[in-house]
């Protein structure tokens, strides 16, 4: 400590204490974001076996019986709701989006799903600005603005195509996954990470059930196996999700979105050959310039200092 300044110094020790937050904040997102891209390559390769609706009920309902284990230890008063209004609306919302996503993924290409998903968090710059009070900075603006610039060039070559209306049933859904993803941040000032997952889980699985069972068809012994790992892949990915938007602002958490995009034209180069279009590479290019450059801007504003106490509230180590 400088003994002779030590108000300085005790300011520089928060500074530093504050910034490592955003870093786990940044890291939980991008774990998030690989564990999305196994899940996503799982979810394709059942979707295209069996119909989409009920591959997505199937999906939810294993993310909740992953979880029994964790409600048996803690005991199921642990996960009980404070506001079962919010979950419930999260369902609708996250039931909704999954519906049009699960009918467009077995006709796209992932990498070009992922580039589509890359809208989620303009929506998602908005919504904050709109319903959480977050700041809309000039940067956030400029990447609203790409954004949007880099969907026309990712969609557009598709349109006149065959899978054209599948192109706009996956931009349908960000929107609504967006708002999905804004409702947890709001709940996570009043339930822990581990609930709202759950509770994610038994509402979309309630909500699809009737449609699954519409169109239901006998998964095999190796599809009842992927589903597991699915589900247990969604809830930790969900989970980190959700660790990362209770420690870092939700708009400041969707820069390391660009490594989605990675991870998705690996696999699904390895697992099914696609090969990413040129307009996706460039489309996905400059939705992640726009989110990247925000970041750098937001990463250099000079933000209010807070107490160690409310650090550690944030990331937990008070829990």
């Amino acid at each position: 400590m400088d003994e002779a300044n030590p108000e300085r110094s005790t300011r520089a020790s928060l500074k530093a204490l504050s910034e490592n937050t955003v870093i786990m904040g940044l890291a939980w997102a991008a774990a998030a974001g690989f564990v999305f891209a196994v899940l996503n390559t799982i979810m394709r390769a059942l979707a295209i076996e069996l119909p989409p609706v009920q591959v997505l009920f199937m999906r939810y309902f294993a993310g909740a019986v992953v979880l029994l284990p964790m409600i048996l230890r803690t005991g199921p008063a642990h996960f009980r709701t404070n506001n079962l209004r919010g979950q419930l609306y999260r369902g609708v919302a996250h039931t909704a989006g999954l519906a049009l996503w699960f009918i467009a993924l077995p006709n796209l290409p992932l990498a070009y799903t992922t580039a589509i998903g890359f809208t989620g968090p303009v929506f998602i710059m908005i919504g904050a600005t709109l319903f959480l009070g977050e700041r809309m900075v000039p940067a956030r603006w400029l990447a609203v603005g790409l954004g949007f610039i880099g969907v026309l060039v990712i969609v557009a070559p598709r349109l006149g195509s065959a899978d054209g209306i599948y192109s706009l049933i996956m931009l349908g859904a960000a929107p609504l996954f967006a708002a999905s993803f804004l409702i947890a941040k709001w709940l996570t000032r009043v339930e822990r990470p581990a609930t709202i997952v759950l509770w994610q889980s038994m509402t979309v699985s309630a909500f699809s059930l009737p449609f699954a069972l519409w169109v239901w068809t006998a998964p095999t012994p190796m599809q009842w196996l992927l589903v597991l790992l699915a589900g247990g892949l969604g809830s930790l990915g969900h989970w980190c999700l959700t660790r990362a938007y209770q420690i870092a602002d939700i708009s400041a958490a969707q820069p390391v979105k660009f490594l989605d995009l990675v991870w998705a034209s690996t696999l699904g180069f390895m697992i099914f050959g696609d090969v990413p279009a040129l307009a996706t590479l460039i489309g996905g290019g400059l939705i992640v310039v726009g989110t990247i450059w925000s970041a750098r801007r937001e990463s250099n504003r000079r933000h209010p200092i807070q107490s160690p106490a409310a650090i550690k509230k944030q990331t937990g180590e008070a829990e």
